[in-house]
Protein backbone atom coordinates (compact mmCIF):
# COMPACT_ATOMS: atom_id res chain seq x y z
CA UNK A 1 0.00 0.00 0.00
CA UNK A 2 2.69 2.51 1.17
CA UNK A 3 4.80 1.13 -2.20
CA UNK A 4 1.95 2.16 -4.40
CA UNK A 5 1.71 5.42 -2.89
CA UNK A 6 5.11 6.25 -2.89
CA UNK A 7 5.15 5.17 -6.77
CA UNK A 8 2.17 6.79 -7.46
CA UNK A 9 3.65 10.40 -6.25
CA UNK A 10 6.59 10.02 -7.93
CA UNK A 11 4.93 9.19 -10.85
CA UNK A 12 2.59 12.18 -10.28
CA UNK A 13 5.82 14.47 -10.06
CA UNK A 14 7.44 13.33 -13.32
CA UNK A 15 3.75 14.26 -14.72
CA UNK A 16 4.21 17.43 -13.44
CA UNK A 17 7.32 18.77 -14.43
CA UNK A 18 6.27 17.07 -18.14
CA UNK A 19 2.78 19.37 -17.67
CA UNK A 20 3.90 22.30 -16.01
CA UNK A 21 5.58 24.55 -19.13
CA UNK A 22 2.23 24.04 -20.89
CA UNK A 23 0.58 24.82 -17.49
CA UNK A 24 2.29 28.19 -17.92
CA UNK A 25 2.16 28.69 -21.58
CA UNK A 26 -1.55 28.17 -21.51
CA UNK A 27 -2.40 30.42 -17.89
CA UNK A 28 0.15 32.81 -18.42
CA UNK A 29 0.74 33.46 -21.67
CA UNK A 30 -3.02 32.00 -23.02
CA UNK A 31 -1.26 30.04 -25.79
CA UNK A 32 -2.47 26.70 -26.53
CA UNK A 33 0.44 24.69 -27.46
CA UNK A 34 -1.00 20.89 -27.86
CA UNK A 35 2.75 20.48 -29.45
CA UNK A 36 4.37 20.41 -25.92
CA UNK A 37 4.61 17.22 -26.02
CA UNK A 38 7.59 17.32 -28.65
CA UNK A 39 9.37 19.10 -26.89
CA UNK A 40 9.32 16.29 -24.35
CA UNK A 41 10.01 13.66 -26.49
CA UNK A 42 13.29 15.64 -28.21
CA UNK A 43 14.04 15.80 -24.12
CA UNK A 44 13.73 12.07 -24.20
CA UNK A 45 16.24 11.13 -26.82
CA UNK A 46 18.56 13.71 -26.25
CA UNK A 47 19.11 12.29 -22.85
CA UNK A 48 19.37 9.03 -24.43
CA UNK A 49 22.09 10.26 -27.15
CA UNK A 50 24.11 11.67 -24.56
CA UNK A 51 23.94 9.37 -21.44
CA UNK A 52 24.15 6.31 -23.74
CA UNK A 53 26.36 6.81 -26.77
CA UNK A 54 28.43 10.30 -25.54
CA UNK A 55 29.11 8.51 -22.24
CA UNK A 56 28.26 12.26 -20.45
CA UNK A 57 27.65 12.13 -16.33
CA UNK A 58 23.53 10.92 -15.83
CA UNK A 59 24.13 14.55 -13.31
CA UNK A 60 25.41 16.96 -16.47
CA UNK A 61 23.05 15.49 -18.98
CA UNK A 62 20.11 16.66 -17.27
CA UNK A 63 20.71 20.65 -17.16
CA UNK A 64 22.48 20.10 -20.65
CA UNK A 65 18.90 19.14 -22.51
CA UNK A 66 17.02 21.71 -20.71
CA UNK A 67 19.43 24.35 -21.96
CA UNK A 68 19.57 22.51 -25.66
CA UNK A 69 15.72 22.40 -25.36
CA UNK A 70 15.00 25.45 -24.22
CA UNK A 71 17.64 26.96 -27.09
CA UNK A 72 14.85 24.98 -29.37
CA UNK A 73 12.11 26.42 -27.77
CA UNK A 74 13.45 29.31 -28.31
CA UNK A 75 14.01 29.78 -31.58
CA UNK A 76 10.48 27.99 -32.05
CA UNK A 77 9.03 30.98 -30.36
CA UNK A 78 10.75 33.39 -32.71
CA UNK A 79 10.06 31.74 -36.03
CA UNK A 80 6.73 30.19 -36.05
CA UNK A 81 4.63 30.94 -32.13
CA UNK A 82 4.99 34.21 -31.80
CA UNK A 83 3.01 34.59 -35.23
CA UNK A 84 0.41 32.66 -33.83
CA UNK A 85 -0.05 34.63 -30.56
CA UNK A 86 -3.16 36.92 -31.63
CA UNK A 87 -4.63 34.44 -33.39
CA UNK A 88 -8.11 32.47 -31.91
CA UNK A 89 -7.65 29.30 -29.72
CA UNK A 90 -8.72 27.22 -32.73
CA UNK A 91 -5.93 28.19 -34.78
CA UNK A 92 -3.55 28.13 -31.87
CA UNK A 93 -4.98 24.19 -31.49
CA UNK A 94 -4.80 23.52 -35.30
CA UNK A 95 -1.33 25.22 -35.71
CA UNK A 96 -0.12 22.84 -32.61
CA UNK A 97 -1.16 19.47 -33.20
CA UNK A 98 0.28 20.05 -37.05
CA UNK A 99 3.62 20.73 -35.60
CA UNK A 100 3.05 17.71 -33.30
CA UNK A 101 2.22 15.25 -36.22
CA UNK A 102 5.26 16.84 -37.83
CA UNK A 103 7.51 15.94 -34.77
CA UNK A 104 6.22 12.28 -34.97
CA UNK A 105 7.06 12.12 -38.24
CA UNK A 106 10.09 13.67 -38.42
CA UNK A 107 11.78 11.03 -35.33
CA UNK A 108 10.42 8.36 -37.09
CA UNK A 109 12.04 8.97 -40.56
CA UNK A 110 15.36 9.67 -38.88
CA UNK A 111 15.51 7.50 -35.74
CA UNK A 112 13.00 4.65 -36.50
CA UNK A 113 9.99 4.13 -34.55
CA UNK A 114 11.78 1.63 -31.63
CA UNK A 115 11.40 2.94 -28.30
CA UNK A 116 14.50 3.82 -26.92
CA UNK A 117 15.95 2.26 -23.50
CA UNK A 118 17.69 4.26 -20.99
CA UNK A 119 19.86 1.98 -18.10
CA UNK A 120 20.44 4.38 -15.29
CA UNK A 121 23.81 4.65 -13.63
CA UNK A 122 24.39 2.12 -10.63
CA UNK A 123 23.51 4.58 -8.08
CA UNK A 124 20.09 4.68 -8.84
CA UNK A 125 19.67 1.66 -9.57
CA UNK A 126 17.74 -0.58 -6.30
CA UNK A 127 15.40 0.04 -4.24
CA UNK A 128 15.50 -0.10 -0.13
CA UNK A 129 12.32 -1.09 1.65
CA UNK A 130 11.29 -0.38 5.54
CA UNK A 131 8.15 -2.24 7.54
CA UNK A 132 6.43 -5.40 7.20
CA UNK A 133 3.04 -6.32 5.10
CA UNK A 134 0.63 -4.72 4.55
CA UNK A 135 2.35 -1.38 5.29
CA UNK A 136 5.90 -2.18 3.75
CA UNK A 137 7.13 1.13 2.11
CA UNK A 138 9.40 0.44 -0.84
CA UNK A 139 11.47 3.16 -2.17
CA UNK A 140 13.17 3.20 -5.77
CA UNK A 141 16.19 5.31 -5.33
CA UNK A 142 15.32 6.77 -9.21
CA UNK A 143 11.64 7.44 -7.84
CA UNK A 144 13.14 9.32 -4.92
CA UNK A 145 15.74 11.14 -6.73
CA UNK A 146 12.67 12.20 -9.08
CA UNK A 147 10.65 12.93 -6.02
CA UNK A 148 13.50 15.37 -4.76
CA UNK A 149 14.39 17.06 -7.77
CA UNK A 150 10.97 17.99 -8.69
CA UNK A 151 10.54 19.54 -5.11
CA UNK A 152 13.56 21.53 -5.67
CA UNK A 153 11.81 22.82 -9.16
CA UNK A 154 8.33 23.40 -7.41
CA UNK A 155 10.27 25.98 -5.18
CA UNK A 156 12.21 27.25 -7.68
CA UNK A 157 9.28 27.90 -10.18
CA UNK A 158 6.60 29.56 -7.41
CA UNK A 159 9.27 31.18 -6.39
CA UNK A 160 10.03 32.66 -9.58
CA UNK A 161 6.81 33.80 -10.74
CA UNK A 162 5.37 34.93 -6.90
CA UNK A 163 8.30 36.47 -5.48
CA UNK A 164 10.45 38.12 -8.79
CA UNK A 165 10.10 40.95 -11.09
CA UNK A 166 10.46 38.74 -13.82
CA UNK A 167 7.47 36.99 -12.56
CA UNK A 168 5.60 40.80 -12.44
CA UNK A 169 6.58 41.62 -15.73
CA UNK A 170 5.14 38.65 -17.27
CA UNK A 171 2.00 39.26 -15.51
CA UNK A 172 1.30 43.15 -16.75
CA UNK A 173 3.06 41.69 -20.37
CA UNK A 174 -0.01 38.91 -20.72
CA UNK A 175 -2.78 41.32 -18.88
CA UNK A 176 -2.11 44.42 -21.28
CA UNK A 177 0.88 44.06 -23.57
CA UNK A 178 0.53 47.34 -24.89
CA UNK A 179 0.79 48.85 -21.74
CA UNK A 180 3.80 46.79 -20.22
CA UNK A 181 5.63 48.01 -22.98
CA UNK A 182 5.02 51.63 -22.86
CA UNK A 183 6.37 51.06 -19.39
CA UNK A 184 9.56 49.71 -21.00
CA UNK A 185 8.29 46.10 -19.90
CA UNK A 186 10.39 44.43 -22.74
CA UNK A 187 7.32 42.08 -23.69
CA UNK A 188 8.68 40.28 -26.41
CA UNK A 189 11.82 39.15 -24.44
CA UNK A 190 9.70 38.00 -22.00
CA UNK A 191 7.55 35.76 -23.79
CA UNK A 192 10.62 34.89 -25.68
CA UNK A 193 12.40 33.40 -22.04
CA UNK A 194 8.82 32.16 -20.68
CA UNK A 195 8.35 29.81 -23.61
CA UNK A 196 11.89 28.92 -23.83
CA UNK A 197 11.69 27.74 -19.83
CA UNK A 198 8.81 25.98 -20.34
CA UNK A 199 9.73 24.24 -23.20
CA UNK A 200 13.10 23.30 -21.42
CA UNK A 201 10.85 22.03 -18.40
CA UNK A 202 9.25 19.89 -20.92
CA UNK A 203 12.91 18.30 -22.25
CA UNK A 204 13.90 17.65 -18.64
CA UNK A 205 10.44 15.82 -17.84
CA UNK A 206 10.94 13.70 -20.91
CA UNK A 207 14.87 13.26 -19.62
CA UNK A 208 13.89 12.24 -16.51
CA UNK A 209 10.82 9.91 -17.93
CA UNK A 210 12.97 8.28 -20.82
CA UNK A 211 13.65 5.14 -18.15
CA UNK A 212 10.19 4.92 -16.80
CA UNK A 213 8.03 6.36 -20.10
CA UNK A 214 8.93 4.88 -23.61
CA UNK A 215 10.52 7.22 -25.47
CA UNK A 216 8.71 6.75 -28.69
CA UNK A 217 8.08 8.96 -32.25
CA UNK A 218 4.23 8.52 -31.03
CA UNK A 219 5.25 10.16 -27.35
CA UNK A 220 3.65 14.08 -28.30
CA UNK A 221 0.61 12.10 -29.43
CA UNK A 222 0.27 9.36 -26.48
CA UNK A 223 0.75 11.56 -23.98
CA UNK A 224 -1.19 14.36 -24.31
CA UNK A 225 -4.02 13.91 -22.84
CA UNK A 226 -2.41 13.68 -19.81
CA UNK A 227 -0.60 17.04 -20.25
CA UNK A 228 -3.87 18.30 -20.71
CA UNK A 229 -5.99 16.81 -17.92
CA UNK A 230 -2.85 17.88 -15.51
CA UNK A 231 -3.86 21.37 -16.45
CA UNK A 232 -7.78 21.24 -16.67
CA UNK A 233 -7.64 19.51 -13.38
CA UNK A 234 -5.23 21.63 -11.64
CA UNK A 235 -5.87 24.97 -13.63
CA UNK A 236 -3.41 27.01 -14.42
CA UNK A 237 -4.02 30.26 -12.02
CA UNK A 238 -0.52 28.88 -10.35
CA UNK A 239 2.36 26.15 -10.07
CA UNK A 240 1.03 24.32 -7.22
CA UNK A 241 -2.53 23.87 -8.94
CA UNK A 242 -0.98 21.43 -11.22
CA UNK A 243 1.71 19.87 -8.68
CA UNK A 244 -1.64 18.55 -6.95
CA UNK A 245 -3.43 17.30 -9.79
CA UNK A 246 -0.38 15.85 -10.81
CA UNK A 247 0.03 13.35 -7.88
CA UNK A 248 -3.50 12.69 -7.47
CA UNK A 249 -3.64 11.91 -11.06
CA UNK A 250 -0.27 9.83 -10.49
CA UNK A 251 -1.88 7.83 -7.35
CA UNK A 252 -5.43 7.26 -9.37
CA UNK A 253 -3.19 5.81 -12.17
CA UNK A 254 -0.50 3.57 -10.16
CA UNK A 255 -3.80 2.31 -8.00
CA UNK A 256 -6.12 2.05 -10.88
CA UNK A 257 -3.36 -0.21 -12.75
CA UNK A 258 -2.34 -2.31 -9.71
CA UNK A 259 -6.16 -3.42 -8.33
CA UNK A 260 -7.70 -2.88 -11.59
CA UNK A 261 -5.47 -3.47 -14.26
CA UNK A 262 -8.07 -4.89 -16.79
CA UNK A 263 -9.40 -1.33 -17.26
CA UNK A 264 -5.74 -0.13 -17.53
CA UNK A 265 -5.84 3.92 -17.36
CA UNK A 266 -9.68 4.09 -17.52
CA UNK A 267 -9.59 5.31 -13.78
CA UNK A 268 -7.92 8.62 -14.86
CA UNK A 269 -10.56 9.55 -17.60
CA UNK A 270 -13.07 8.84 -15.01
CA UNK A 271 -11.66 11.03 -12.25
CA UNK A 272 -11.05 13.71 -14.76
CA UNK A 273 -14.37 13.95 -15.59
CA UNK A 274 -16.04 13.92 -12.50
CA UNK A 275 -13.76 16.59 -11.25
CA UNK A 276 -14.74 18.55 -14.06
CA UNK A 277 -18.23 17.84 -13.61
CA UNK A 278 -17.73 18.82 -10.50
CA UNK A 279 -15.48 22.05 -10.75
CA UNK A 280 -15.21 22.74 -14.52
CA UNK A 281 -12.76 25.86 -13.99
CA UNK A 282 -10.08 22.79 -12.08
CA UNK A 283 -9.71 21.65 -8.58
CA UNK A 284 -7.45 24.31 -7.51
CA UNK A 285 -9.13 27.23 -8.80
CA UNK A 286 -11.24 29.97 -7.46
CA UNK A 287 -14.42 30.23 -8.82
CA UNK A 288 -14.64 33.70 -10.52
CA UNK A 289 -17.58 35.56 -9.05
CA UNK A 290 -20.21 36.89 -11.90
Amino acid sequence: MLTLLFDGVAYGMLLFVLSVGLSVTLGLMNFINLAHGAFAMMGGYCMVYLFSHLQIPFLICLPVVFVVISILGAIMERTLYRRMYNQSHLDQVLFSIGLSFMSVATMDYFVGSSQQTLVLPEWLQGRHEWGQDPWTLGVGNYRLFIVVLCAVLTLILQTGLSKTRFGSQLRASVDDPVVASGLGIPVNKIFLLTFAVGSGLAGLGGALGAEILSIEPMFPLKYMIYFLIVVAVGGTSSITGPLYASMLLGVADVFGKYYIPQFGGFIVYVLMIVILLWRPQGLFTKGVKR
